[in-house]
């Protein structure tokens, strides 16, 4: 069945959770100003079941209820993964055998980005989920830049390590700064270097949409729950070739 709705306490009710922020300050008409929203939102009952002052002016708030809308799953779009999974091993295998040097990552955090977790959990030795980074793959050269980097020494630093691919987190998305900071890097790259020479541009963050890397100009998108093995296992499809 490609049609369905929202469950909440039982099947096919149309029963939702949504949470937001009212830049007004916590009193009985900032709840019911809530409600109004929910209900103009399409939840009718809507229930307010939590709200919390959020500092001066702002309160969170959380309501529950009931939405008549649909889904169709068969109108769904998504980036597949159209790459084999590889192990460490089989990573390290193909590059030697391959490219028979080791291929070269340069990643970072761009602009005023200053969470480094996405970055360091690909990168590190240490990575994720029982996971370990691009650092631990003996065929891969890695260089982390680290937070708050500038496009000029993402360039500079590509161009010196004569990089294979760049790897970009971005956290900070207010004002869609993660797509302004995507855009600009990539038309460094475009100016810096001919298209043949280009290093391998890819970007990560929860609030990317994995559809927009032609839009953006990279050449893929990472979204939440990437792994590092993940990551590796592409770098070897689009720059080795993992077929034997």
């Amino acid at each position: 069945m490609s049609i369905v709705r929202p469950y909440g306490d039982t099947t096919g009710d149309g029963m939702v959770q949504l949470s937001f922020t009212l830049p007004v300050p916590h009193d009985k008409r900032a709840e019911g100003a809530a409600v109004q929203l929910a209900n103009k939102m399409g939840m009718d009952p809507a229930l307010l079941v939590h709200a919390k002052p959020m500092g001066d002016g702002f309160t969170f708030f959380v309501v529950y209820g009931r939405v008549s809308h649909l889904v169709d799953t068969d109108k769904v779009q998504v980036v597949e993964r159209d790459f084999p999974l590889l192990s460490a091993k089989e990573v390290n295998a193909v590059i030697k055998r391959k490219l028979r040097r080791r291929l070269n990552v340069v990643g970072a955090c761009i602009g005023t980005d200053a969470h480094t977790v996405g970055i360091d959990a690909i990168l590190n030795v240490k990575g994720i989920a029982g996971e370990k980074g691009l650092e631990y793959y003996r065929e891969l050269a890695v260089t982390n830049m680290g937070a708050q980097v500038s496009v000029p020494e993402l360039v500079e630093e590509a161009r010196a390590r004569r990089a294979d691919a760049v790897l970009v987190s971005q956290v900070v998305t207010q004002r869609d700064a993660h797509l302004q900071n995507t855009r600009a890097m990539t038309a460094a790259f475009r100016e810096a270097m001919p298209a043949g020479k280009r290093p391998l541009l890819i970007v990560g963050g929860p609030r990317f949409d994995e559809l927009m890397a032609g839009e953006l100009g990279v050449d893929r998108i990472f979204g939440r729950g990437t792994t590092p093995r993940e990551v590796a296992s592409y770098l070897v499809h689009a720059l080795v070739g993992s077929n034997s």
